[in-house]
């Protein structure tokens, strides 16, 4: 009886033991990047990593998507990321005392179903409502104002000149000076006849006020 119980006893110690052994995998540093499986130069930033064997434990990678942290062997790591699809990754047994790895996450592209919103419940009840629908007489004549011609003639000279039309501006002084790239442009100040001309502007407006007076 003694020699049945010192051997179950003895069996049961070595069961323990073995467990305990298995339980205690050991350690070691895991360390990678995380990168697009469609270029292997594009990095994924800041993945996800979670431990299976250890829910509690998560890991996130950096924003250049390098990652590093200690796990035991046979561990299975989850990575996830929005917009990619999860990848699984077992720790191998039997590694030196770290292991590294690309993680080559796969672009998941998720198409959603079209979704309308309308006021009213069916095209006929729109239909209806825009035709009855009454604009006020105060709108419509500032409508027909600030559409009238004099209003944009007003707005074109006053507002500030759009892209296009600065763009149309500066090529034209490009081409303008092109032209007169290769040639001298007179100086109104040099020219004795538009000095006789303005003295003789000059001379008419004196004559001009004296016979006023």
């Amino acid at each position: 009886m003694m020699k049945r119980v010192v051997g179950l006893l003895f069996f049961l110690f070595a069961t323990v033991v073995a467990f305990g052994q298995q339980q205690e995998k050991p350690l070691l540093q895991f360390s990678g990047i995380t990168v697009n499986a469609d270029s292997n130069k594009v990095i994924v930033p800041y993945v996800s990593i979670a431990n299976a064997n250890s829910k509690k434990t998560v890991n996130i990678s950096n924003y250049k998507g390098y990652f590093s942290f200690v796990v035991h062997e046979q561990d299975t790591l989850l990575f996830t990321a929005v917009g990619f699809a999860p990848q699984e990754i077992v720790i191998p047994a039997n590694t030196n005392k770290s292991y590294t790895v690309h993680v080559k996450m796969k672009p998941q592209v998720i198409n959603l179903p079209a979704f309308h919103v309308f006021p009213w419940a069916t095209t006929d009840e729109f239909r209806k409502d825009f035709l009855t629908m009454k604009v006020a007489s105060d709108d419509l004549e500032n409508a027909r104002k600030n559409l009238s011609k004099s209003s944009l003639a007003a707005a074109n000279s006053t507002l500030a000149r759009d892209a296009g039309e600065i763009q149309s501006a500066i090529g034209q002084d490009m081409h303008t000076r092109i032209l007169n790239s290769h040639s001298l442009i007179p100086n109104p100040l040099l020219n004795p006849i538009a000095w006789g001309s303005l003295i003789k502007s000059i001379a008419a407006g004196d004559k001009s006020r004296s016979s006023n007076d």
